[in-house]
């Protein structure tokens, strides 16, 4: 191992842009090479992009004893086979979200990371932000008092007419809660702090490709928490979260991707005795954040972020909610 992790590039999916400059610009990581399944293709993006090296099939990236870490954005359905062969030959993962669609998988992708001895996590760039962690610090030090509710939420429009779109092929694990909902759900999850919800109950609306377009889920915690979560394809662009607590009450305007508007990010913290303070961040990339993660776990020894332990806890909350919404009764993941 060098004193910097060399990087190859699975795919040459549009997702790639948000991470080829972090990883250039970050201390200790070099963009080394990229693959697709056509070596024309590969070379082409490589000259464009500024990537030194391409690789004409996946297999010749993994092989490639100059790479140490791989990031992986192919379609969901493919993220397990690939997941495992890359940790199969020896190289730590950085895996766009969701790592899995089943658990069966999550189980095997497990076993690969621990056999080969390497790093394997999602890619939820927003939970190494600095806005992030600031509201679980905020929660953790009670400044909200006795966590009570997060409400969140992520959707965009596409278009029924864009229906040959990856995220609406109901055979690449597509569907709104699959592509963005499992922002707000990791969200519920990782500010209440008590695993998996012990109950969940969700309603959607499907589309005209069978995947569903619009999901509502609601989410029961060990700890009492509550969360309400909603994803979809049918409506203009919105995000945001209010997490309340017995004595504070936090507004989120972009918890996903806080560098997005160039102008750093805030947030908004009102209390029961009427104050209210504004809590304003640099501009910082999330994605950034999340490439010197990976180089603290290789290089330092560090844990993960986001550990395989609570992307399991992510991924059975997603089943569940997809199970009560076929369903329409409550589940207990």
């Amino acid at each position: 191992m060098t004193e910097k992790i060399r990087w190859g590039i699975l795919s040459t999916a549009k997702i790639n842009n948000a991470l080829i400059d972090p990883i250039k610009q970050a201390g200790r990581s070099e963009l080394v090479a990229v693959a697709s399944r056509n070596l024309e293709k590969a070379k082409a993006y490589a000259k464009e992009k500024g990537i030194p090296k391409a690789h004409g099939s996946y297999e010749d990236l993994l092989s490639d004893s100059e790479i140490d870490a791989i990031y992986i954005s192919l379609p969901n359905s493919l993220h397990c086979e690939w997941t495992i062969k890359a940790a199969e030959a020896g190289k730590h993962v950085l895996c766009e979200k969701p790592i899995v669609p089943t658990m069966a998988e999550l189980d095997q992708v497990e076993a690969a990371a621990k056999a080969n001895n390497v790093t394997v996590f999602e890619a939820f760039m927003y939970l190494h932000h600095p806005q992030t962690l600031k509201i679980k610090e905020m929660i953790k030090t009670g400044q909200l008092g006795d966590l009570q509710l997060i409400n969140s939420w992520f959707a965009y429009y596409l278009s029924p007419e864009n229906s040959d779109n990856i995220r609406l092929n109901p055979d690449l694990a597509g569907g709104s809660l699959w592509d963005v909902g499992v922002y707000p759900n990791s969200l519920a999850i990782v500010m209440a702090d008590a695993g998996a919800p012990v109950e969940v109950w969700a309603s959607q609306m499907k589309g005209e490709t069978g995947v569903e377009v619009v999901m509502t889920g609601q989410m029961k915690f060990s700890n009492g928490v509550m969360a309400q979560i909603s994803s979809g394809f049918r409506s203009p662009f919105r995000e945001g979260a209010h997490i309340v607590g017995s004595q504070g009450f936090i507004q989120v305007s972009e918890p996903w991707k806080p560098h997005q508007s160039g102008q750093g990010s805030q947030i908004i913290f009102s209390t029961s005795a009427d104050t209210e303070e504004t809590l304003k961040f640099p501009q910082s990339d999330p994605y950034l954040h999340e490439v010197e993660a990976m180089e603290a776990c290789v290089l330092d020894g560090a844990e993960p972020v986001v550990p395989l332990s609570l992307s399991r806890d992510f991924l059975k909350t997603v089943l569940a909610l997809y199970q009560s919404a076929e369903s329409g009764k409550p589940v207990m993941p």
